[in-house]
């Protein structure tokens, strides 16, 4: 049995849209990978999470995402930097990461604690053979309110000084109720960028603004910032996209998925700043209580494909009001994540 379904309309929406736009070769920056016997989130990180994204899969085996891929880009080869999500079960996670990244050739980012000091979080780095390092706000001290947590409640400074020193990756989700317009997301942002130059920082989600009402005067105020990275990851605001192309240009942004939530059937509105996932009735259970989510019936609902494609669609229109050309294109879907891996130090092939 298939993974999922590959309608006629997923094809022609790729046919006529995607396969001529993008390389014959892609870097995904963002992919989560685990399987359900490890993923056991703690009981207060669940309250500071949207739950969405556990309706469309409970987890995301090595073997599932590159069957995504195969099914999605059939003419493409497709690399992904990979990582696992905050589990109870986080050592045995890591692990499971690790493995894969040897077995199947690709690289991987830890996920680490901010309870780890300089020592162990080096350590631990190296002997999994990660490339760098990924965390997330519930990995902060619970006592912490969710909309206080800063990034260095979860990155701390020791941890940045070591993949500095490294040259490493950080993918950085950064928290707070007001994303990217955030003045403490903002600020911290900009020091890491001044303090921590030979660190590689992607910031995610284009800082989880998917709305436009998510962006205040932030782009402005990462105008003259020299090194932070940004991946399009879960994003289909194509407004948001133009802004990161006009602000950094296409040699700071890549292309990533945040699979395997990119598998959803949707499409993405956004109501008064809230973004809103639209998808077929009854595909991801009762959905009544998520502000996040709306269903769609009938021809609407046929219509609807997978959220990678709204995301890439999102930013090929981006891309053409931007005047960007193929070769921008390639360092944004590939080159800009090669480019990064070789100063991390990996040595595999892509």
């Amino acid at each position: 049995m298939a993974l999922f379904e590959v309608k006629d309309a997923d094809r022609r929406f790729y046919e006529e849209r995607l396969r001529g736009f993008l390389p014959s070769k892609l870097i995904d920056i963002h992919t989560h990978v685990g399987k359900k016997e490890l993923y056991q989130r703690p009981e207060d990180a669940k309250e500071k999470t949207v739950s969405w994204p556990s309706r469309v899969a409970e987890e995301n085996p090595i073997e599932d995402l590159f069957e995504t891929y195969r099914l999605m880009f059939p003419d493409k080869k497709v690399t992904p930097l990979m990582f696992p999500t905050l589990s109870i079960k986080m050592d045995e996670l890591n692990r499971y990461v690790s493995g894969c990244s040897h077995t199947r050739g690709v690289p991987a980012l830890i996920f680490s604690l901010p309870r780890w000091d300089r020592r162990e979080f080096e350590k631990r780095i190296i002997e999994g053979g990660f490339i760098g390092a990924k965390s997330y706000l519930t990995a902060a001290d619970s006592s912490i309110p969710a909309d206080e947590i800063t990034i260095f409640d979860f990155f701390p400074h020791h941890q940045l000084e070591v993949m500095d020193a490294h040259t490493w990756i950080m993918m950085l989700h950064i928290p707070r109720d007001k994303r990217l317009r955030d003045t403490k997301n903002i600020e911290q942002l900009l020091e890491i960028d001044r303090k921590y130059p030979n660190l590689q920082c992607v910031v995610a989600h284009v800082g989880r603004a998917y709305c436009n009402e998510d962006v205040g005067d932030a782009f402005d105020a990462l105008e003259n910032t020299e090194h932070l990275m940004f991946d399009i990851s879960a994003n289909t605001n194509e407004w948001v996209f133009e802004q990161a192309i006009k602000t950094v240009g296409p040699k700071r942004i890549l292309f990533g998925s945040d699979m395997p939530i990119l598998r959803m059937r949707m499409k993405r509105i956004c109501e008064n700043g809230v973004y809103i996932n639209i998808v077929p009735e009854g595909l991801y259970g009762d959905v009544s209580d998520d502000i996040h989510m709306r269903e769609a019936e009938g021809e609407e609902a046929e219509h609807l494909t997978f959220f990678m494609y709204e995301e890439i669609d999102a930013f090929r229109r981006a891309a053409e009001n931007t005047g960007l050309t193929a070769d921008d294109i390639e360092d944004v879907f590939y080159r800009n994540a090669a480019g990064m891996f070789a100063k991390a130090g990996y040595g595999g092939s892509i």
